[in-house]
């Protein structure tokens, strides 16, 4: 059984940079697929980014290219969300999770296990 725990997230100003952690325990991290989403009170929790198992694929919402990266280290069992020229509506608790087959979704629905979530505040 996978389970995850975010990290890495703080406040930073506008314009600055985090880079977010997914550490994943379980063997079989390396053949799960992963997302990161987020979620502001009173909204809709919406996707990231996402990364198949492998990570030769990757999504990112429109609102983040450009801006967010995704990676993974799977020797690791580590996934990376770098987040660049951050601003005030990034602010939002990031979850991690890991849909348990290789290729990516969009959709949270398709994701099994997710972290408590890590709070990223930037302030403008």
């Amino acid at each position: 059984q996978v389970q995850v725990v975010e990290s890495g997230g703080g406040l930073v100003q506008a314009g600055g940079s985090l880079r977010l952690a997914c550490a994943a325990s379980g063997r079989t991290f390396s053949r799960y697929s992963v997302g990161w989403f987020r979620q502001t009170p009173g909204k809709e929790r919406e996707i990231v980014s996402a990364i198949s198992a492998s990570g030769d694929s990757t999504y990112y919402s429109e609102s983040m290219k450009g801006r967010f990266t995704i990676s993974r280290d799977n020797a690791k069992k580590t996934v990376y969300l770098q987040m660049n020229n951050l601003k005030f509506e990034d602010t939002a608790r990031y979850y991690c999770a890991v849909r348990r087959t290789s290729a990516i979704a969009m959709s949270e629905m398709w994701y099994d296990t997710w972290g408590q979530g890590t709070q990223v505040t930037v302030s403008s």
